[in-house]
């Protein structure tokens, strides 16, 4: 039943101005993101994308982005617009010498998201996840689905038509984000978590046997020694939720145990209502039970089960 509820409110074609895009241009870009961001960049190809984290030198998250190559020399990072300016402001500091140009060209694109029957008929059918490809002028990623619903981006030049199907609400779209539970970071989580800690390793968000990159010693130390003490997890909750809220465990009040990462309503019509999250918590807290909002006897949150297995510490 959830998933047939799902089709019926996530299908059709929603404008996303809540992202933005970065342009890295020129003949060192993909061996230039390789060397900031968590994932692989220099082995990428023109039919693939990359879920990857920019991280300060303490391993935390200060961006992610979904990236993929428009040409040989042209690499397009999409990621939150809230974040974008501050961003392009820090990886510009890295540039030096490399042979590469970052700027922000969200004005010069058109980003909508495919959900459901809209990705069967504007591209011919589905991919695995990070899968590229090209249609005429517009690329489209495969994203992680949201149960059992396949969603995907579209990205063209702005001069191009918009993608045709049936109208999906940009709200909507972000409860199926929330979802397919992966979280982007936004403005009122810059810095507040390591990649694993929005289990970045297990959806194709981090590459454990590349170079090095801000943060590189931190984030790997956290998988390999066996001490990753939080973890992202769904909860729905009757109360409004949104990003940065504070999370508790019943009985303790003293400090919070998780933050919300991202949030959205549940579409209108749905029988459950409220609001579905993504919640950083520490497991131990998660495991005990009874989470709360705001407070250690604020409004309830009831956990679901994560659409993808976790990897496993190593």
């Amino acid at each position: 039943m959830i998933i047939h509820a799902m089709k019926n409110q996530l299908n059709g074609v929603a404008p996303l101005s809540h992202l933005g895009v970065i342009r890295v241009e020129g003949v060192d870009a993909a061996q230039f993101l390789h060397g900031q961001l968590t994932q692989d960049f220099s082995l990428l190809g023109l039919s693939e994308a990359r879920l990857a984290a920019f991280c300060s030198a303490k391993g935390r998250m200060q961006a992610s982005f979904i990236g993929f190559k428009r040409s040989p020399t042209e690499i397009l990072l999409v990621c939150s617009r809230d974040i974008l300016a501050a961003t392009l402001k820090r990886l510009s500091m890295f540039v030096l010498r490399a042979k590469v140009k970052l700027t922000d060209t969200s004005s010069d694109y058109v980003l909508f998201g495919l959900a459901g029957d809209a990705i069967e008929s504007i591209a011919g059918g589905v991919q695995s996840a990070w899968a590229k490809t090209d249609i005429g002028n517009a690329s489209v990623v495969y994203l992680y689905p949201a149960d059992g619903v396949h969603r995907a981006l579209w990205l063209a030049p702005a001069a191009e038509a918009a993608p045709t199907g049936a109208a999906l609400s940009e709200q909507d779209w972000c409860w199926g984000e929330v979802r397919s539970g992966i979280a982007m970071i936004s403005a009122p989580i810059v810095e507040a978590f390591v990649p694993q800690m929005l289990n970045y390793e297990s959806v194709g968000g981090v590459n454990f046997k590349k170079g090095c990159y801000p943060g590189q010693e931190v984030v790997a130390r956290s998988q390999f020694r066996g001490t990753l003490k939080r973890r992202a997890y769904l909860v729905h909750s009757e109360a409004p939720l949104k990003a940065g809220d504070e999370v508790f465990q019943a009985g303790d009040d003293a400090q919070p145990c998780g933050i919300i990462a991202q949030a959205a309503a549940v579409p209108a019509g749905s029988a459950a209502g409220g609001f579905d999250a993504i919640v950083s918590a520490q497991v131990a807290a998660v495991e005990a039970g009874s989470l709360h909002l705001g407070a250690a006897d604020g409004p309830s949150l009831a956990l679901a089960p994560l659409p993808y297995p976790l990897l496993a510490d190593i």
